[in-house]
């Protein structure tokens, strides 16, 4: 080989490299925002979960709330983005996150596009037919994109339901945290307890199909619908989710790491772990 046939081959391989480094480096992050007053009133007026913080993990919330921003643009798509939008599109990505040290999960989201009401999967349109879409996590060159209904986003955090659409999406997010969306989020829970979720999500499928559940149906579409669905019930609605399913509440607080249902132990309810006793 030339030296000058080294040469090309050397500056064909920097040239390569240099194109992979500038379509995967992560993007320059701007300014930290300031938290805003707003932010808060409409936390304490529109998010319960918010609500039932104390002192200490409120500031802890605006605190994230503040990164969120930073590294996430929201865009109206036919619409106009409100702070309340920002805030809520901002508490559905916290919520889930809440319980682990480090609170950026979703390292590749980079904007959430705001839709007013239900679009088209396939063309993303906003009118027309076919629109059933909610919300959906973007691939191909929508990667690094989360889609939201305005209108689904707003719903999820005004009833006391429950279903949550900001939520379930930022769900799939985390679900997709260890490289798949498969439901089976063993990235967040131990080894030991992952054979019970499988198990768990197996029991509760059979029990929506014969109607013994009150989880929506959607979540018979497959594993990773489950997940989300759960997480919505979850988060929405704690007490009675750990009144009527506390096995699968139990092993959701530990996935989340939360104790949701404030009895001072993450995977138990009422102070006992209910999975633990069903397997001795």
């Amino acid at each position: 080989m030339t030296y000058s046939t080294t040469f090309v081959a050397v500056l064909v391989l920097c040239l390569a490299g240099g194109l992979i480094y500038y379509l995967f480096r992560d993007e320059p992050l701007g300014p930290l925002p300031e938290f805003r007053k707003q932010w808060r009133r409409l936390l304490r007026k529109r998010v319960t979960y918010y609500k039932t913080l104390d002192r200490k993990e409120k500031k802890r919330f605006q605190e994230r709330m503040r990164y969120f921003f930073q590294r996430v643009t929201i865009t109206g798509i036919d619409t106009e983005v409100t702070e309340l939008d920002r805030v809520l599109v901002a508490a559905s990505g916290i919520i889930p996150t809440f319980g682990f040290d480090d609170w950026n999960q979703y390292p590749k989201l980079r904007e959430v596009l705001l839709y007013p009401n239900t679009f088209n999967k396939e063309t993303f349109a906003t009118e027309g037919a076919d629109r059933t879409i909610a919300g959906m996590v973007g691939g191909g060159y929508m990667n690094g994109k989360l889609l939201l209904s305005q209108h689904a986003l707003r719903a999820g955090f005004e009833n006391a339901g429950r279903n949550n659409t900001g939520i379930h999406e930022f769900t799939h997010l985390l679900d997709k945290a260890d490289g798949e969306t498969d439901g089976i989020p063993d990235y967040f829970l131990d080894n030991q307890y992952l054979i019970p979720w499988v198990e768990m999500i197996r029991s509760e499928m059979a029990a929506i199909q014969h109607g013994d559940s009150d989880i929506d149906k959607y979540a018979l579409t497959n594993k990773a619908e489950f997940f989300a669905v759960a997480a919505e019930y979850f988060f929405n609605r704690p007490a009675a989710f750990a009144h009527k399913h506390p096995e699968l509440f139990s092993l959701m607080e530990r996935i989340f790491h939360q104790d949701l249902d404030h009895d001072g132990g993450v995977g138990t309810v009422d102070h006992q772990d209910p999975v633990a006793a069903t397997r001795e």
